[in-house]
Parts: structure tokens; C-alpha cells; sequence
């Protein structure tokens, strides 16, 4: 998901920047908050691995996880607002529990009067900025051919099911069935709405059946309420669903269209089938024909489209009769193929603005998918709305008014999801770092490779995307005192924070890792290793963290520690810098003191009177033991002056303590 500062966001960024600006440095201070023993102490995970989470970061030999089968059938109502029809669950319990009872998640409850969302942050929604939620006209379970009605019980964002008869476990069954409808959200929907277009409403329906709590080895049933920053944790699954909806609209939904011929024209199937074959993009229905009766099948009644996705945590579809549709051929490792589409109005048609945006998903798709892990699904749909950036699997609503890089940056965000979390199933409503920050870690390098760097470099955040350095503009959230860490619970996280804490700090975090701890070759290695063995299965934290370690050969806990479980920060004083012996070609002493309590290995750049330089790195182990160090560099020629951290690669609070002349 994409979200951006508020102006007062902005505002404390630009405030806190001055005060670090203003901060008076004296070079000659040598006291440090530094404390070797604390950041190197060992025992940093709180219990060993087991037999399902195992100590190398991998699933154990025991693993095991349960699995939701979905069958839909609504009707999209465009007079009404609403969704409404059938829900079939196949629930297979793979736990070695019984299951007396079952709980599903309830999102569009989220927008009632009374949801505990609202309690959040203080802020009360209009009165015509609610709606009545999901309104439950039966629940039952069926077994051998009958149906019986069930007790459910709804609190809030989710409902319980109270069975007559326990899911065994083991690989035991249930089948719910359940009749539902809702009024959709308009504006105000933020995931899920609709929106004026001049041609027609643009509807984007998502989080629009009840679906299925994850029950796994860490909570039991994990039941927290949808509250807005938390998003998603859910099974995967099979998913089977048709939506019924007027004839003059185009439904982009996630997964397979399994029946082209029953709501397609003959010319747009055959340009479909083009576009399979083609990396330019190619028009299915163009800006000519929004408003042709002739570019739909029939010209009266409504129009069932099914879908199909295999493997999947959700689906969430499109629908408008203003849509214009393109697409082009996605190429993947081994010389599999799936489809980049993209469905957009009249006011978004053109070049310069969603004219390149199957390019933009392509490209980014592509390089994910060579990078990291192939792409597993048919298709990739970008829908122009009002969402605004929001992720689904196979499908991301992205703003209808952008364009130019921003059109790219968020795409490539969005569709960066379809890793995580939606291959990688983290937990997002418990661990929203774990989706967004990596998400936004790999942004990065797509950025940087997208059409020879067009729209580089990405650097997470308005305030850095513009070429500001994320080493340093990262440092007023964390010296800022009411900063929370990565780790704390999304929902707890203040707006202020939220977007600095949850994307862009674990983001350059992992950036460390890979540019300045542990190298490139080694970070790949092991990154992609953790995506890998958790692809379709629920990590925990420290499955990353133990993964990462284990496919690096490092001990990180120093940094987890620092970085992710809290905010320390870091300021490398170069306080000494002198010939030996007062000749030149003796070396150069140095001394470096770590006054704050993060430690990081760091380099050392000697300039000489020629104009040469060479480059020292020493190890995070340099801080094993001491909070100063001394340290010779070899000189066959007089120095002029060192450097720590030339690149000003690493988060330190004070670069004027970082070079002195040479004595």
C-alpha cells in the first residue's frame, strides 16, 4: 500500500532536519553512549528453534499450515451500491487441533457507526462516510449433501462460527455456506469504493467476502479486528468466483477470465491473444470504443464473468463500463509467460499519463521475477481509481491522476507485493515491516534497472524520492524521542511514524545489510533463500531473521537488535589523525570512538597530497570489545586527510566528526 505524508508530516521532517543542523559539534568529545556488552549480549532469540519453525530460518520438518477453497457467486448492483450472493468455504484443517469452532474476518464492518476502527485515532468519520457493513442473511455447514443453518456470532470485524461438530485434525473438512450482502463504500472506501468518471463509475471491490482467519503454530486462531494500518493475514487457497454485473462493463478481476467468449467481442479475444505475444503493449479496447454499445458481446441485460486463481491469499476485481484495456506479454525464468494489463478511463488515456503503465507493471514483474522468484500467476491487472495505491494478489489499484514516475514508483510498489506478502504470507495486520519494508527494499533496485535507470533513483519516502540521501533523512524519526521501533503493532504506530517506521526504515535497513554488512553476494543469496523456502507459507519474524543469518553465515543479532527491535543510532568520531612518528611513509594513526549504541563496521578513506586514495573496511567486530580504537594504516606516502564513511552510506547523526586533516 501506498500512503504519503501529510503536510504536517513534511513539516516535521524539515523541522527536525534544522535542529540536527543546528547542533553544535565539539570534535574533541570523546564520551560515548556506547556499550559493547548490550549490543553484542548473547541469547537474542527468546526461545530456540522447533520442530515447525526451525533454527535455520526454514520451515521445520513439522510445518504445517491450513487451507481456505472459495467458490463465489455476486451480483454488482450499480443502482444499489451493493454486492451481494454466495460464499462456499472448503476449510481443511491441517493442525493436529481440533476445531470446535471457526472465526472469519469481516472487513467491510470496518465502515460501520461503531466499528472500533474509529477509535483509533480519534478521528470521526463523516455521518454519510458509513455504511452498515456485511449484512449475514445465513451461515451453514454442509455434510454429506445436507445443509444445516449454524450458530455465528459478528463482534466487530469478525465472526465466529459455533459447529455442532468438530473439525478433525489432520487434514479434517468442513464446508460453510454463507449468503451475504453489502453496501459498497463510496469515496470514503479508501481499499474498496467507487468513483465518478466522465464516462461511468469506476467501481474497485476488494475485501468483499468473509473470509477465512489463519489458525497457525504461533497464535492459535489470530483474530485481531481490522483496524486500517494492520492489513492482511490470511490462508491460501483455491478461488473460484463470478460477478454478475450490467453488460456494459469491463470486469478486470484477479486470476483467469474462464469464460472470454461469453463476455467478450470476437476482436477483443483475438487482440487479447496478441497482446500474449507481444512485449509492446497492445490495445484491447481503445479510447474510441468506451462508449461503442458494439465493444461489449450483447448490448442489454447483464453479464456473468467467472475467474479463476489457483493458490492465492484473496482476490479483488475492477468493474466499469468506462474502462479502456490494454496489455502486453509478460516474459518469465525459464521461457513461461503471463499477461500485464492495465484498465484505466478516458481522463488517464495518453503517454504521458497510464499510456506506459502495462510497461511500467511488465518491467517490473520481469525484473522481480529474474531477481527473487518467478511470478506465479496468468495474469497482472493495474486498474486506475481512487484507492490510490493498494495491493491484491494479481491485482493493484493504482491513482487514477498519476503519471510519469509516480505512475512507475507506485506500480512497481504494488505489484512488489505480489512477493510480499502474497507469496511470502507474512502476518501485515501483526508485522507490517515485513511486507512493506521488504517491498520497498526491492523497489529500490527495480527502480534503478527500469529503462536504464528512467526513474532513478527510488530512495522510499516524498522527502527522499527526489534524490535525498536515506541515510540521512532517516535520522529524525529515530532520534525523534516518540519514534516507536519497526517492531511495534501497525495499529499502534502513530500516521506520523507510519510510513518512516514501516517502509522506509526496514527498507534501508535491508539496504545496509546488503551494501554495507554483509555484500551484495552473500545478501542475495540468503534474501532470496528466505523467499524461497517461505514462498506460500506464513514466516514469523524470526524465521527472516534467523534465515537471513543462517543463508549469510553472520551473526546479526547486533543489528535486529539495534535497528528493527529498537531505534539506537549511530555517530562514528574520527577524533585522531596523525603520521607516525610525525614522517611520512610510517602509516597513519587513527582513532574512532562510537559514542552512540549502535555499532556498524564502517570505511576509512585516506587522501594523499598526489591526489590518490585508498579505502580500509573494518568489521562490525571492531566494537566487539571497545567503545575507542587506534588502529595504524600503512602510508608510503604523506597524507593529506581521512574520512569515515566517504560514501556517507551509514546513518551517522554527525558527519562533521567524520574527516580531520592529517597531523
Amino acid at each position: 500500500m501506498k500512503l504519503k505524508f501529510t503536510s504536517l508530516g513534511l513539516l516535521a521532517v524539515l523541522t527536525l532536519n534544522v535542529q540536527a543542523q543546528q547542533t553544535k559539534i565539539n570534535p574533541n568529545d570523546t564520551t560515548s553512549n556506547y556499550n559493547p556488552a548490550a549490543a553484542f549480549s548473547p541469547q537474542f532469540y527468546s526461545e530456540k528453534g522447533n520442530e515447525f519453525h526451525a533454527a535455520n530460518g526454514n520451515p521445520g520438518l513439522k510445518y504445517w499450515q491450513n487451507r481456505a477453497n472459495y467458490t463465489l457467486n455476486v451480483k454488482l448492483d450499480t443502482v444499489s451500491k451493493t454486492i451481494s450472493g454466495t460464499e462456499t468455504i472448503d476449510y481443511i484443517n491441517n493442525s493436529p487441533d481440533e476445531l470446535q469452532y471457526l472465526w472469519l474476518q469481516m472487513d467491510q464492518n470496518t465502515y460501520k457507526k461503531d466499528a472500533r476502527s474509529n477509535f483509533v485515532t480519534g478521528f470521526t468519520p463523516a455521518p454519510n462516510q458509513h455504511t452498515d457493513g456485511y449484512q449475514i442473511e445465513s451461515v451453514s455447514v454442509e455434510e454429506g449433501g445436507v445443509v444445516k443453518p449454524v450458530k455465528f456470532v459478528i463482534t466487530d470485524t469478525r465472526m465466529q462460527v459455533r459447529l455442532t461438530k468438530a473439525v478433525l485434525p489432520n487434514k479434517g473438512q468442513v464446508r460453510l455456506k454463507i449468503r451475504y450482502h453489502y453496501t459498497i463504500p463510496g469515496t470514503f472506501g479508501g481499499r474498496t469504493d467507487y468513483t465518478d468518471t466522465k464516462n461511468g463509475k469506476i467501481y474497485e471491490v476488494a475485501q468483499w467476502f468473509p473470509r477465512m482467519c489463519v489458525y497457525d503454530d504461533s497464535r492459535g486462531w489470530d483474530t485481531l479486528p481490522f483496524l486500517g494500518s494492520g492489513e492482511f493475514y490470511l490462508d491460501y487457497g483455491d478461488i473460484d468466483y463470478s460477478v454478475n454485473v450490467p453488460w456494459d462493463m469491463i470486469v478486470a478481476g484477479s486470476g483467469e477470465l474462464m469464460n472470454p467468449k461469453e463476455v467478450l467481442t470476437a476482436k477483443q479475444i483475438a487482440r487479447l491473444e496478441a497482446a500474449r505475444s507481444s512485449d509492446k503493449t497492445l490495445m484491447i479496447r481503445d479510447l474510441a470504443e468506451v462508449n461503442d454499445p458494439l465493444s461489449r458481446p450483447v448490448q442489454k441485460g447483464t453479464l456473468t464473468w467467472h475467474f479463476k486463481m489457483l493458490n492465492t491469499r484473496d482476490v479483488a476485481f475492477g468493474a466499469s463500463k468506462a474502462f479502456i484495456w490494454d496489455a502486453a506479454r509478460v516474459n518469465l525464468p525459464d521461457g513461461k509467460k503471463s499477461l500485464a494489463m492495465s484498465v484505466y478511463p478516458a481522463e488517464s488515456y495518453g503517454n504521458d499519463a497510464w499510456g506506459r503503465a502495462t510497461e511500467y507493471l511488465k518491467k517490473s514483474i520481469e525484473y522481480f521475477s529474474e531477481k527473487w522468484f518467478p511470478y506465479p500467476y496468468p495474469v497482472a491487472i493495474n486498474e486506475a481509481g481512487i484507492a490510490g495505491g493498494m495491493e491484491y494478489p494479481g491485482i493493484v489499484f493504482d491513482g487514477i491522476t498519476d503519471k510519469g514516475s509516480v505512475l512507475y514508483w507506485v506500480t512497481a510498489h504494488e505489484i512488489g507485493h505480489n512477493w510480499f506478502p502474497m507469496i511470502v504470507g507474512s502476518n501485515e495486520r501483526r508485522f507490517a515491516w515485513m511486507d512493506e519494508g521488504l517491498n520497498t527494499f526491492i523497489d529500490v533496485y527495480a527502480s534503478d534497472a527500469f529503462n536504464k535507470g528512467e526513474y532513478a533513483p527510488k530512495r522510499d519516502g516524498e522527502y527522499a524520492e527526489h534524490g535525498g540521501n536515506p541515510a540521512d533523512e532517516i535520522i529524525p524519526f529515530i532520534t525523534d524521542s516518540g519514534s516507536p521501533s519497526i517492531m511495534t503493532a501497525p495499529d499502534a504506530i502513530p500516521e506520523k511514524y507510519r510510513h518512516p517506521l514501516t517502509y522506509f526504515k526496514p527498507a534501508f535497513g535491508l539496504v545496509l545489510l546488503r551494501e554495507q554488512i554483509l555484500g551484495k553476494d552473500k545478501f542475495d543469496y540468503a534474501f532470496r533463500n528466505y523467499i524461497h523456502q517461505w514462498a506460500y507459507k506464513h514466516p514469523q519474524p524470526d524465521d527472516f531473521f534467523r534465515s537471513i543469518e543462517n543463508g549469510a553465515g553472520e551473526d546479526l543479532s547486533w543489528f535486529w537488535k539495534g535497528w528493527f527491535y529498537n531505534n539506537w543510532t549511530l555517530d562514528l568520531a574520527l577524533i585522531d589523525a596523525k603520521q607516525v612518528d610525525n614522517k611520512s611513509g610510517k602509516g597513519i594513526s587513527i582513532t574512532v570512538v562510537n559514542k552512540e549504541k549502535l555499532p556498524m563496521p564502517f570505511t576509512i578513506e585516506v587522501k594523499y597530497k598526489d591526489g590518490s586514495k585508498k579505502r580500509t573496511y573494518l568489521p562490525v567486530e571492531t566494537w566487539l570489545q571497545r567503545k575507542q580504537i587506534t588502529l595504524t594504516l600503512p602510508a608510503t606516502q604523506e597524507a593529506e586527510s581521512v574520512t569515515l564513511d566517504p560514501d556517507n552510506a551509514l546513518p551517522d547523526l554527525n558527519r562533521k566528526n567524520n574527516k580531520l586533516k592529517v597531523k
